[in-house]
């Protein structure tokens, strides 16, 4: 599966932004797809992540609340809708997916088998 993520870009603390991860290739029906990110000199954190065939969605403590994950099923596409943005916010986030994730793994990165390019967010004070 090939993912093609977007919607990066600058915004103020306290905005919102809209990521997009199309995905192509092969049917994602069995698949999670999900987000995570890295800021400069940190390791990469599990951000988000949703099962396509069911729509489940599981979040890191830090986006509950403030982030949505979403997908449209006619467009293979999963969204990060993101809100209330804050500076720690700044990094660059990448689109992943797995077709043999469970449940215990989904915020292991080593788990995912096929990743998109980062997009920058870059959240100013």
């Amino acid at each position: 599966v090939q993912l093609q993520a977007s919607g990066g870009g600058l915004v103020q603390a306290g905005g919102s932004l809209r990521l997009s991860c199309a995905a192509s290739g092969v049917s994602i029906r069995s698949y999670y797809l999900g987000w995570f990110r890295q800021a400069p000199g940190k390791e990469r954190e599990f951000v988000a992540v949703i099962r396509w065939s069911s729509g489940s969605t599981y979040y890191a403590d830090f986006a509950e609340g403030r982030f949505t994950i979403a997908k449209d099923n006619a467009k293979n596409t999963v969204y990060l809708q993101m809100s209330s943005l804050k500076p720690e916010d700044t990094a660059v986030y990448s689109c992943a997916g797995s077709s043999t994730l469970i449940l215990s793994s989904i915020r292991n990165p080593r788990h995912y088998n096929y990743w998109g390019q980062g997009t920058l967010v870059t959240v100013s004070s």
